[in-house]
């Protein structure tokens, strides 16, 4: 292990930086990188788990869902659309119920029995217990045809609300009327960020989200015609096949940017994933892991020094920093 620390919130593998010093390209994910989705995707994950429970179940039961349960399930590498995370604990929460055993308990013994397979790491746990979720599973029938399936509707009605839900899919909401939680997104990407960074990278920065396009122009503002949208991918209007760790797109970014070597900036555990899976297809790829925005940051860092990450920075703000540093 030659990770070591260059300065507060700058750590760097010393072993990778004769290959940091040829980096001609940078992408990011979106969430928890150029945007904190604190209260905006992990609200939207708690509000409808609380309402598919309380229109589709019996139980009675309300704000049982914590931040730390969803990073829980983001942690294990295959719950990178914030749905599937609510599907699990939809059918986590129903199956503690029918087991008679505390709800939170039980929900991280599903995370614990969790791996990159996602959703059908959850399924295949709750089959081995011999939990009877057919009812609950016929009801939501996910994943599903993602205009007209229940959990996603009832999902994007409360995170967009009516009026841009309406905008993309053409339809009024049927389950949520409000203001979309959308609006509580913070953008933490700042234009002279930017600029600074077109001084290494040039033209070549560029964006990979699970977001779907209109959702990142929406919160990024301005902000988002400063990216190379042609070499951006998009994952949520993409086929359920291309959803991260999967790292065709980010192949695929990193060919139309016409990159030697890239770095792709993400705080997850999909991320890291998929820039190492990307390394090992053959495209030189550096993962920068981003651990400040995480409500247990200190967890989240602790998280890419055992996975071995190229570089981990506390936040977006210090990578310019971190490559003069590499280049002194």
């Amino acid at each position: 292990m030659t990770l070591q620390k260059l300065a507060d919130g700058i750590f760097v593998d010393t072993s990778k930086i004769d290959k940091i010093k040829t980096l001609d390209a940078i992408i990011f994910d979106c969430d928890g990188v150029l945007i904190d989705i604190t209260n905006s995707y992990d609200q939207a994950i708690k509000k409808t788990v609380d309402f598919i429970l309380k229109e589709m179940t019996d139980i009675d039961q309300s704000n049982v869902v914590t931040t730390q349960m969803i990073e829980g399930f983001k942690a294990t590498g295959g719950f990178n659309d914030e749905v599937d995370v609510t599907y699990s604990l939809i059918l986590s929460i129903v199956a503690a119920k029918k087991l008679n055993k505390p709800i939170a308990e039980f929900i991280f013994e599903v995370i614990k029995n969790c791996d990159q397979s996602g959703i059908c790491s959850v399924e295949k746990y709750l089959d081995t217990i011999r939990v009877d979720l057919s009812e609950i599973r016929k009801k939501l029938a996910y994943p599903g045809p993602h205009n007209s399936n229940t959990l996603y509707s009832t999902f994007d009605e409360i995170f967009y609300g009516a009026k841009l839900y309406y905008e993309l899919y053409k339809r009024k909401p049927q389950f949520f009327d409000g203001q979309g939680l959308i609006d509580n997104d913070v953008v933490l990407v700042k234009k002279e960020l930017i600029d600074t960074l077109r001084k290494k990278f040039d033209k070549k920065i560029a964006i990979i989200s699970g977001r779907g396009v209109v959702s990142a122009k929406y919160s990024l503002k301005k902000l988002f015609d400063e990216f190379d949208l042609k070499n951006s991918r998009f994952l949520e209007d993409e086929t359920r096949d291309l959803a991260k760790p999967n790292p065709q797109p980010l192949i695929s970014s990193i060919k139309g940017l016409q990159s030697y070597c890239c770095m792709f900036v993400g705080d997850s555990m999909e991320d890291y994933i998929m820039a190492k899976k990307s390394e090992e297809l053959g495209n030189k790829t550096v993962f920068c892991g981003i651990y400040g925005t995480s409500k247990d940051s200190e967890a989240k860092r602790k998280l890419f020094v055992e996975k071995n990450a190229d570089m981990i920075l506390e936040t977006i703000d210090l990578i310019p920093n971190t490559l003069n540093l590499v280049e002194t």
